[in-house]
């Protein structure tokens, strides 16, 4: 399928779940399928709007990302997301008795240091888009959970060298603890970015 098409199903599948909705696209921020744009722009042509959070805003400070260095992958699987933040300021406030609330950013990691974003006001058909890496196996409350999966090979073809030592192992762990790929409620396989296959599950 092409991305685009990909989009849509994901819209689809939003627009048939009572709002507010919170959707996670799990998978590796080196991917090379970037889905946030095109499902925003699927879901405000289906009347919805979204908001769209990426977990690089919501890593823990550097004190604590990086206490056990920099390439360390337990680290990077435990400790880089601030877990309890985006629950706290995204997800929850979207419970049936929620302020409907939420930080769109919360610690810019390039400065070490809070956002200060204002709140922002998720109206009662609204849509928030989690996009960030092991957002599943966590139990974070969302609606729906795509997962973009990658074989091992596609990782070690696409991963930045710089990064590699910290994240191949981390997704390997990954994997195996969670199985995202078994466990999300539509998977993208895309070892081709460009020309992606999808698993269906709610369609099973």
């Amino acid at each position: 399928m092409a991305p685009a098409a990909i989009a849509e199903r994901i819209a689809d599948a939003v627009v048939g779940l009572a709002g507010p909705v919170r959707v996670a696209i799990d998978g590796p921020s080196w991917s090379g399928l970037d889905l946030a744009a095109e499902l925003a722009a699927a879901l405000l042509a289906r009347g919805r709007t979204a908001y769209v959070v990426d977990v690089r805003d919501f890593l823990r400070p550097a004190s604590v990302r990086l206490e056990r260095g920099r390439d360390d992958p337990s680290a990077f699987y435990e400790d880089w997301i601030d877990v309890d933040g985006l629950r706290r300021e995204v997800l929850d406030p979207l419970d049936a008795e929620g302020s409907r609330q939420i930080l769109p950013t919360l610690w810019d990691a390039s400065r070490d240091r809070a956002t200060r974003s204002s709140y922002v006001d998720v109206p009662s058909d609204g849509v928030v888009v989690v996009v960030g890496w092991f957002l599943l196996g966590r139990w974070l409350p969302f609606e729906l959970t795509v997962h973009v999966a990658l074989s091992p090979a596609a990782r070690r073809r696409r991963v930045p060298e710089a990064d590699a030592a910290r994240e191949l192992p981390a997704w390997e762990r990954y994997d195996a603890e969670v199985s995202p790929a078994s466990s999300a409620d539509l998977v993208i396989r895309a070892d081709d970015p460009a020309h992606p296959a999808l698993v269906d599950r709610l369609r099973i």
